[in-house]
């Protein structure tokens, strides 16, 4: 019998305690263990997300198992917003399962309900593992981020036409190019030019011309110089964790599903207009499970302080409007945290460290500057 979601007077709002969170972790490992038992790259997971959300150690190497009936029971008085971020996690550490066993979907599905959760992404979950990929990824455009994309969103972009879906490209575009190529013009240490800057050292095009990246997409290039990132597979995670737990509207989450499934599994084949499968990139080491949820615990500690509003929606921002300010008067403006010593110390950089910039794209940067008969200026970045 699902629980139903509690009424103003009995709502728990404060953050949870050491005890709920253990029993919460024990729910969700629960739900997405496969038969042998939760992987390496699950365990590691959840054993970082937690902490870095909560501030509570969990372990689960070892854990009794949780019931689904049992778990929403002592979530009796959390909201939907709460209820629905642990199965959102649920999901998270079930779509790095290569295959995805369908008792471990089901197991989700069975969470979510008895939480009184309806969230879209578990019929995506279904679809992988069904094998039916095509139509997953028709899902995450119809349940995610972009399901509610119109014609109007696309102002912010600067375009000179209008988009007709979210992730188009606008690759014949002079005027929209020019503004992007204005940002070298900024003063050192602006956000503008230094995301210009990052453009001019890997040699990505600028929006507006051919080759380059669908506006939308383009957005999240902000956020690599905003929130410290570098531009290797490794840090794209990071970038869209950061994004999809910034914005309260529960959807961003599908961000975060996306690049996984690019990056982690291969279960999408493209996505975002641009991105390309290259897998591995999660697992590859503990390391880059500590990263993403500490870019998730940034994320959540964002706020404007101009508005006052706790939720950012990093992608529909308008950036021109604060390119000229320098960067750190923007982190300030959006409470963009340090990141965590563990972070650092799991190989969390910048885009100007070393590690920063991938072999490829410093090639590309400089194959560019050479056709273009300048200098090649990496900015700082190298390998």
């Amino acid at each position: 019998m699902p629980v139903p979601l509690p009424d103003t007077e009995t709502v728990l709002l404060t953050p949870p305690d050491a005890r709920e969170v253990r029993v919460v972790a024990r729910g969700v490992a629960t739900a997405v263990a496969p038969a042998g038992g939760l992987t390496d790259v699950q365990r590691v997971l959840v054993e970082a997300l937690f902490p870095a959300m909560t501030g509570h150690h969990v372990d689960v190497a070892t854990f009794e198992p949780l019931a689904a009936a049992d778990l929403a029971r002592a979530l009796a008085r959390r909201n939907e917003a709460f209820r629905t971020r642990i199965v959102q996690i649920m999901l998270l550490c079930a779509l790095v399962l290569r295959p995805l066993p369908e008792a471990v979907v089901e197991r989700v599905s069975e969470a979510a309900r008895e939480l009184s959760v309806d969230e879209g992404l578990i019929e995506v979950a279904q679809r992988f593992a069904a094998g039916t990929l095509g139509l997953a990824a028709v899902d995450f455009d119809r349940n995610g981020y972009t399901t509610d994309w119109a014609l109007h969103d696309a102002g912010s972009l600067h375009t000179s036409s209008a988009l007709q879906s979210a992730w188009d490209t606008a690759v014949h575009d002079p005027a929209l190019a020019a503004r992007w190529e204005a940002l070298g013009a900024l003063p050192d240490g602006s956000l503008g030019r230094r995301v210009f800057e990052l453009y001019q050292a890997r040699g990505f095009e600028f929006p507006g011309r051919p080759g380059s990246a669908p506006p939308l997409l383009a957005r999240h290039d902000w956020v690599h110089v905003l929130a410290d990132y570098g531009t290797t597979v490794e840090s794209e995670l990071e970038v869209f964790a950061f994004v999809a737990r910034a914005n309260d509207d529960l959807r961003a989450f599908a961000l975060l599903a996306m690049v996984v499934s690019l990056f982690e599994t291969g279960y999408l084949r493209t996505g975002a207009g641009l991105f390309e499968s290259d897998t591995g990139h999660l697992s590859a080491g503990r390391g880059v499970a500590t990263r993403v949820a500490d870019a998730m615990r940034r994320g959540a500690l964002c706020r404007d302080a101009v508005t006052g509003d706790p939720s950012i929606d990093f992608l529909r921002l308008d950036w021109f409007e604060l390119a000229p300010l320098p960067v750190d008067e923007v982190r300030r403006r959006f409470g963009v945290a340090p990141k965590s010593p563990d972070a650092v110390a799991a190989g969390s950089v910048g885009p100007w460290e070393p590690g920063g910039i991938s072999r490829f794209q410093l090639d590309v940067g400089q194959d560019k500057a050479a056709r273009e008969g300048r200098d090649y200026d990496a900015h700082g970045a190298c390998l």
